[in-house]
């Protein structure tokens, strides 16, 4: 009886998990392309600079990862081909497990992307919850043969590959489009500038020692017989602002990242230009012609002054142009172009260029 109560909650636990999780990345692929890239150049910086060649390859790597983290998840859930599937999933754990415990020990990515942007983990929070639930993978591994499928062969093999092709589906579909639901802290409605001030002041608990026994309180305290051992922050994970890294500057080095909060502002944001797609670039031309005089619209990029030149001449985009971090550029819109529309900092509206929107769409957002 104990066993079978095990056996469910280690599915649905494990399973469910890695449905929550995958369905979370699904939802932003290219969120996931940009912590691939972070974790490539790490590697490449501490085992060796051949990871530099699975950058260009990101997204494509994190698509796959990401459409099996669900197929897995399915599969546990029905108990598709246990023995295979069990097998794949311990290889993950371990490989997950190890990747959030390098993170944390040394200190390399603050941010697993485990959940996306929806829920942030820090680097002991990812791997104490790989441990915990790696108990159960192992519960799992160690019976699997004793499992029965909940599917026939025929109808659990369709199933599992339903689950792909609407995966890839989905995945695509918001690569080529935006999130369908936005947990970044440049979502429509936010207000920049208040997401770059921390929600609230620290809040300190000091532990001291007298006659051998602890004492904590909230104020340091400089009477004679209180010995200091220790203290922390109670709400270290308030005291941090949502947005730390944007800012902007000129050509010439100068600062406009107020500038960029002042009134009604048309952002063009295209963290590289090598890479930034074309085939909208005429529809993005008309809407800044459109605008002229009405609302001030300029780009952002990471790229340099040359590039940025040549771009502009090429395509006839007769707007001004400033730089900022390309993570922050990737992050502020998942689109090269993309387009965000503010109003005295507050998020108006983002587009993705396949979605270029009208002058008149951008004069009745403003109003």
């Amino acid at each position: 009886m104990f066993q079978k109560v095990i056996d469910q909650f280690s599915r649905f636990f494990v399973g469910g998990l890695f449905i929550f999780s995958g369905l979370i990345k699904l939802n932003d692929p290219v969120g996931t392309q940009i912590k691939m890239e972070e974790y490539f150049e790490v590697f490449a910086q501490d085992f060796g600079s051949f990871f530099h060649y699975f950058i260009p390859w990101s997204l494509e790597i994190g698509m796959i990862m990401i459409i099996l983290e669900l197929a897995i998840g399915v599969a546990i859930l029905i108990y598709w081909r246990m023995n295979l599937t069990t097998w794949v999933l311990l290889g993950l754990m371990l490989f997950f497990t190890f990747l959030t415990f390098y993170s944390a020990y040394f200190n390399k990515v603050t941010d697993c992307g485990c959940f996306g942007d929806a829920i942030k983990l820090t680097p002991w929070e990812s791997f104490t919850k790989d441990v915990v639930l790696m108990v159960f993978v192992l519960h799992l591994f160690w019976y699997r043969k004793k499992y029965e499928p909940v599917l026939r062969t025929r109808e659990g093999h369709a199933f599992i590959l339903f689950t792909v092709a609407l995966c890839t589906f989905l995945g695509v579909y918001a690569i080529r489009h935006l999130p369908f639901i936005d947990f970044r802290a440049y979502r429509i409605g936010n207000v920049i500038p208040e997401q770059m001030i921390a929600s609230e002041q620290p809040i300190i608990e000091y532990v001291f020692q007298k006659d051998g026994k602890e004492i904590a309180s909230d104020k340091y305290l400089t009477d004679p017989g209180y010995t200091y051992v220790s203290s922390r922050v109670l709400n270290e994970d308030k005291i941090k602002p949502k947005i730390t890294d944007y800012a902007v500057s000129g050509p010439e080095g100068e600062d406009k990242t107020q500038y960029t909060f002042q009134g009604n502002r048309l952002i063009i944001v295209m963290y590289d230009v090598l890479k930034a797609s074309a085939e909208d670039i005429d529809a993005i031309r008309k809407l800044t012609q459109d605008l002229e005089g009405k609302v001030d619209c300029f780009v952002l990029t990471s790229s340099s002054t040359e590039l940025m030149e040549a771009f502009r001449h090429q395509h006839q985009l007769a707007v001004p142009y400033y730089f900022a971090d390309a993570t922050v550029l990737k992050t502020i819109i998942r689109s090269n172009p993309g387009i965000a529309l503010w109003k005295d900092g507050k998020v108006l509206g983002n587009w993705h260029h396949h979605y270029t929107p009208s002058s008149a769409e951008i004069l009745d957002l403003v109003k």
